[in-house]
């Protein structure tokens, strides 16, 4: 089969395609981040996995129209893009990537799909590297770069296409895509705040639970223990503090690197001893939910406790670019408060003063969630710390403008923090690199702009 990806740069678009040119597919593209010269690295590396690229301006499609099975746009493109306009014309299928995406979860034997708020992704990359490294050959959908299976030849990673039968996805709630997807195994990492609000958010996860032949459930979240009863299967506990939690973890020793703690499963009285190389009380969190799933599909815990030590993290996820100077530069995907609240936990349990640069992920997030932002980066921030805010992220189209960062911070302000706010991101680089002093840790957070990674990097030359 033929697929034509249209902005396929995206985070959910770029797996789908890896996955579908590993089972054989063959796959064209447009992008315009490509057309306008952005994100070059990025692009390289896309061209080489996947040489057949056209302009956004419907050349391609009408090009290959005899030839293309379906076009699959990513959630950016709207319907006035010529691609879609060209496929319209050409009588050209035009599949959206969830529903791409759910129709081949759909067609494998066991499918997990792995859903929640706040860390879904490195939930899925967990579970991903456990199976291959237990031997499962699993096929994976992530949202992240998984750092343990990039290469030089894809440095891009976010996908594995392995055996068709056992595949595991992130499913995403902010689209309402959630719906299209009924796994063997669902699991939910939490329902927290984000894109949409609450009362929206819950009955999707319900009716995704409800759907399951089995689930995995954060019981520290007491709107999924509430929403336990509706699988209609085995729902598999698990949670820090919740004291009736089947898994568990014990003997906790966090260290800026990772962790040691122990692991138990009240349902048998078993324990094992565990090593985690990914930072935080909300990484053993993640960690209990891929082991929790394993248990509910019969693999044993010995194996697959010792492999958690070899899990490199995904990237962007306090992810360490560099150190110079003395000055720590961190680069984090956390954008709603669950994230922001967990990273920054992590953060100032250990030594060295926060200077933060958050990017808001976009107007209407901001909008949404302002004060609940506030709220979460201030229940951590200490007083010696900085926060620098630029404008959102804008991805173009029509959006309303009516709430701006300066909305943010004048309510961080009242809870007592130092933030700033500027204009855009470049007017922050030098007042945030004089503000830096030797044992400083700098914090470049946010999500959906591919550029801030790059931003991080540049940050650490210039120290």
């Amino acid at each position: 089969m033929h697929y034509f990806f249209s902005g396929i740069g995206g985070a959910g678009t770029l797996p789908l395609a890896q996955i579908l040119l590993g089972r054989g597919h063959q796959i064209s593209w447009s992008d315009r981040d490509f057309d306008a010269g952005k994100l070059p690295g990025k692009f390289a590396t896309i061209t080489r996995l996947f040489p057949h690229h056209y302009p956004q301006d419907g050349s391609g499609v009408r090009a290959l129209a005899g030839q293309l099975t379906a076009l699959v746009p990513s959630g950016t493109v709207e319907d006035k893009v010529p691609d879609i306009a060209a496929a319209r014309e050409a009588g050209v299928a035009i599949i959206k990537r969830p529903q791409l995406l759910s129709q081949i979860f759909a067609a494998a034997r066991t499918s997990i799909g792995v859903a929640g708020t706040s860390g879904k992704t490195t939930t899925t990359g967990l579970l991903g590297y456990l199976l291959a490294e237990l031997g499962k050959d699993p096929t994976v959908m992530n949202g992240g770069i998984l750092a343990n299976f990039t290469t030089a030849e894809n440095p891009l990673c976010c996908a594995l296409a392995g055996n068709p039968d056992l595949f595991v996805s992130e499913i995403d709630e902010s689209d309402g895509s959630i719906a299209l997807f009924t796994p063997k195994v669902s699991i939910v990492t939490n329902i927290g705040f984000d894109h949409k609000p609450l009362h929206e958010l819950e009955p999707l996860f319900a009716d995704y639970i409800a759907r399951s032949q089995g689930a995995v459930l954060n019981f520290d979240d007491a709107r999924l223990r509430a929403l336990a009863p509706r699988c209609r299967g085995i729902a598999v506990s698990y949670g820090l503090d919740w004291p009736a939690a089947r898994f568990t973890a014990t003997d906790i020793v966090l260290h800026p690197g990772g962790s040691h703690f122990t692991l138990v499963d009240r349902a048998l009285d078993q324990r094992w001893p565990v090593q985690l190389n990914v930072p935080g009380a909300h990484n053993i969190s993640n960690a209990l939910a891929a082991l929790a799933a394993l248990a509910l599909l019969g693999i044993e815990m010995d194996k697959a406790t010792a492999a958690l030590a070899g899990f490199k993290g995904i990237k962007r996820r306090l992810e360490l670019v560099g150190e110079r100077n003395g000055i720590t530069v961190i680069d984090d995907f956390a954008h709603n408060p669950d994230k922001i609240a967990a990273s920054l936990a992590t953060l100032v349990a250990f030594p060295g003063r926060l200077l933060v640069m958050f990017q808001p992920h976009g107007y209407g997030p901001l909008r949404l969630m302002y004060r609940e932002l506030a709220e979460g980066f201030a229940a951590q921030l200490r007083p010696t710390d900085k926060l620098l805010i630029p404008e959102p992220f804008y991805a173009g189209g029509t959006v309303d403008r009516s709430v701006t960062s300066a909305h943010l911070v004048a309510e961080l302000k009242a809870r007592g923090i130092a933030a700033e706010v500027f204009p855009d991101r470049a007017s922050i680089t030098a007042p945030l690199l004089a503000a830096a002093s030797p044992g400083d840790r700098i914090i470049v957070m946010g999500a959906r702009d591919d550029t801030l990674a790059d931003y991080a990097a540049d940050l650490l030359k210039r120290l």
